[in-house]
């Protein structure tokens, strides 16, 4: 009778989430609450238990990020490179759009996709109404290109965090085996999103009269202090590629480089605390501990028996479902509560197989699935809700159809040729 009330408590929550009607981060604590009163969860199974609770390497590892990023936001980096991309368009909306496209899809790797459209999306408005043109194609690209970017490192997507602390893939992991393939997708999108928005990109922009005098360097209130943080993240970069050799958590390094950023820059608490994500910092938080209670009930035991059995040790079959289902899914639904509940399952499927960790085409044929379904609609991922709001609230509207109608086909082609590149690189090419 409990696990019965376990799975719809974790459903009720899920639905609520998926459906917006009641904010993701009281949904997933009100499953939570149901969850205590059932006795699954406890302060032990919450904030201790590996298995069931808090994934504190996942939370800091967010939070610092979140601290670097407000401080190199204050240091004007962002609105440089709006500007750059301004001036180096020449006034052609295509090479426009390729640029943002190719900001969007460099800062994606390195900062998270969610931090960097919240950085790259306003900016971009700016841009778009002193150029007098249509927003839309630009910020949908942006969605894009955030989702595509963030296959590419442990930090760029919230799914890659959750299933790299459960598979034990490294921050070098996903520079060998998802980087190359997130290269190519970002290539033909851009031919892709050009081809898509021919009509709205036909009309020439003259960007003297635009701009004026304003300079790229003219967002740049402090150079020196520019540098000194600029160093400070190639240092947490560098650290990141070699952390597996140090033996030193993520986590840990993203809050030694938040705190000697602050120290660096001189930014006050109040400045670079109002941009941490709070919300989606006890999203996380509620979300772990809610499938922790499935954990405990066995029900997600016996989901991941049913697709081991069900895979037959067919790596090829489980890798094709994996991707193809994570796709399906998550279209339907946020990736990141998707990814959490799929995460032991994708496991148990993994430890039915030859292979395991970075060298299993599973678990990154998961990781594409989830990470590039996020395109597929307006609610497929954070990046898309946060950036239609974004535009909502600067008066320029995107709607679900919209924003879905080209979702679909960007989804289509580069989840084809995911699968492609995991069948060549893990079957043909062994």
């Amino acid at each position: 009778m409990i696990t019965y009330a376990a799975v719809a408590a974790f459903l009720i929550a899920y639905v609520l989430i998926a459906t917006e009607k009641l904010h993701r981060v009281a949904a997933a604590l009100g499953g939570v609450a149901v969850m205590i009163v059932l006795g699954l969860v406890d302060a032990q199974s919450a904030f201790f238990d590996s298995r069931t609770g808090v994934d504190w390497n996942v939370i800091f590892l967010l939070f610092g990020m979140m601290i670097i990023v407000s401080v190199l936001k204050h240091a004007g980096l962002f609105e440089f490179i709006a500007l750059w991309a301004a001036r180096a368009s020449q006034g052609r909306p295509k090479r426009l759009l390729t640029l943002l496209i190719l900001v969007t899809a460099l800062l994606s790797p390195i900062l998270d996709n969610v931090t960097t459209v919240l950085l790259v999306a306003p900016v971009t408005l700016s841009v778009c109404k002193r150029f007098r043109v249509t927003p839309v194609p630009y910020l949908i690209s942006l969605v894009f290109a955030a989702n595509i970017g963030g296959t590419s490192t442990l930090i760029a997507d919230p799914p890659n965090i959750i299933i790299a602390s459960r598979a034990g893939l490294s921050f070098n992991d996903f520079l060998i085996h998802a980087l190359p393939l997130s290269v190519v997708l970002i290539a033909v999108m851009i031919g892709l999103v050009q081809f898509l928005f021919r009509r709205q990109l036909a009309v020439p922009i003259e960007v003297g009269e635009t701009l004026g005098d304003l300079k790229p360097f003219d967002a740049i209130p402090n150079t020196r202090l520019l540098v000194r943080c600029l160093v400070v993240l190639f240092l947490v970069l560098t650290a990141f590629g070699l952390h597996s050799f140090f033996h030193i958590d993520l986590s840990i390094i993203a809050m030694l480089g938040a705190g000697v950023m602050v120290v660096v820059s001189g930014t006050a608490p109040a400045e670079f605390l109002a941009e941490v994500e709070w919300t989606t910092l006890a999203f996380f938080m509620a979300l772990f501990v809610l499938v922790g209670g499935l954990v405990r009930v066995g029900v997600i035991d016996k989901l991941g028996h049913m697709a081991a059995q069900a895979m037959g040790g067919d790596e090829l079959l489980g890798a094709s479902g994996l991707l193809v289902g994570s796709t399906i899914f998550s279209a339907l639904v946020d990736n990141i509560p998707f990814t959490a509940a799929m995460t032991p399952v994708a496991e148990q499927m993994v430890a039915a197989t030859s292979h395991s960790g970075a060298q299993s085409p599973l678990w990154w044929a998961f990781v594409f699935g989830a990470d590039l379904s996020g395109n597929a609609t307006a609610v497929a991922a954070g990046v898309n809700v946060v950036t239609l709001g974004i535009a909502a609230k600067a008066g320029k509207p995107i709607s679900f159809w919209e924003f879905t109608k080209y979702g679909l086909v960007v989804t289509a082609v580069t989840v084809v040729l995911a699968w492609v590149y995991v069948w060549l690189r893990y079957f043909v090419l062994m």
